[in-house]
Order: structure tokens, then sequence, then C-alpha cells
């Protein structure tokens, strides 16, 4: 299947879906799985095949700060999946008001990438039939798991995580030794705090085999 075929069986079956309140499509998975490019995607997809209201949303920007990460050490595997990411404000500015009986009124940033820099975004109001369409880590823990009405899992294994995440991110790191020793200390040991914790391939509604970039496959769902 090419990845056009795979970016319009996921179109047709986010534009199925008929509530009386937006659509919350999460695009969740590992470091490196490709998520944000399959979302930017699915969004541009979503968007020649509908008129709806399209809102595309990068969890990273809601980052808990850096100084209230103080439930483990610095740096650990731990602190970065139970404390990197602040689920209620996920849940309290994003997902529950554009969830059942929401106000549509909803934010899609509070924090700099880094961590470190609140951002006041400003307050929109979603159309009532508006499609949410946001990528992240971590996006099936339990407090987040049932404010989503579809979740797709990018999934790769780890060795492919740390070969991509290390070759892409020494671009803003020292080095590629610097990045490779990151992923194999800190966000590879996190993930798998995650999967062995969630199991989020078997949680999602649809899972996206993106070994292979330019040949995904939908292989559940």
């Amino acid at each position: 299947m090419s990845r056009t075929d795979v970016l319009s069986t996921l179109a047709r079956r986010v534009l199925a879906i008929r509530l009386d309140h937006p659509t919350r499509v999460a695009v969740d998975g590992c470091s490196a799985a490709g998520k944000t490019t399959l979302a930017d995607e699915l969004a541009d997809s979503l968007r020649a095949a509908s008129d709806r209201e399209v809102i595309r949303v990068g969890v990273d920007h809601f980052k808990r700060h850096v100084d209230l990460r103080t439930g483990y050490p610095p740096g650990t595997p731990e602190s970065y999946y139970h404390e990197m990411f602040d689920t209620d404000a996920i849940r309290a500015v994003l997902l529950e008001p554009l969830g059942p009986g929401g106000s549509r009124r909803y934010r899609t940033e509070i924090m700099d990438l880094r961590g470190r820099t609140p951002i006041d975004s400003p307050e929109r109001v979603a159309t009532a039939d508006a499609i949410l369409v946001a990528d992240g880590a971590f996006l099936q823990k339990p407090d987040l798991v049932g404010h989503w009405d579809l979740r797709i899992y990018v999934d790769v294994d780890f060795a492919e995580v740390q070969r991509r995440g290390a070759e892409r991110d020494q671009a803003w790191m020292e080095s590629y030794e610097q990045a490779a020793e990151r992923y194999r200390t800190y966000y590879v040991p996190g993930e798998r705090l995650y999967v062995s914790e969630i199991d989020p391939a078997a949680r999602a509604d649809i899972v996206i085999d993106n070994r292979d970039f330019s040949a995904p496959s939908v292989t559940a769902g």
C-alpha cells in the first residue's frame, strides 16, 4: 500500500466519525516514529477531502515547565515518561473543550518546546464539526485515553527509534554521539516504560507500521 493510499484510508475513517462535538484524533507513537509528518499529511488530506475545519496541534507544546518536574531525578527515563507533558492542561484547554458538552474554546499551545517559557496562546473557538489532529508521545496514558475519538498509533521498533532519533537530533545537539546517548539513556527507556505499561498498539483504533516511511501499512484497525 502506498503512503497516499494509507492517508486516504485514514481520512475516510476520520470523516466517517460524526459526533455532536469536534472529532479528536490522536496520532500517538514513540520519538522519531514519524508522528508529526503523518499528522501533517493527514490534516492536509482531510482539508482536501472535506470543508470541515481541521485543527492541527503538536502536543510537544504542552510540556510541563522544567522547574515543576520534581518527582523524579532530572534526565531520567521516569521523569520523561511521567513528568514531561502537562496532561492536566492537555485535557483542560484542548481535549475537554472539544469533547462532549465542551465550550469548543481551546488553546493550541502553553509552553515553548524547551519547557522553559510559557506561551499565552489565544483562545480559539472550534466549529461544531471540526476535526482535531494532535500528535505526540504518551497520548494513551490513562488520564488522556478516554478523551480521544480515534487513536492512531504509529509503530516502529526501538532500534529504528534510536537510529532515526539520533540522526535527526544531532542537528541541534553537539554531535551524533551525544544525540545517540540521549536516546539510549533517556528517550528509548522512557518510551519502553510507556509501551510496557500501556501497550498502546493494542489499545489504538488503528496501527500504522511506519518502518518503511515510503510505504507504511495499516496493520490493525
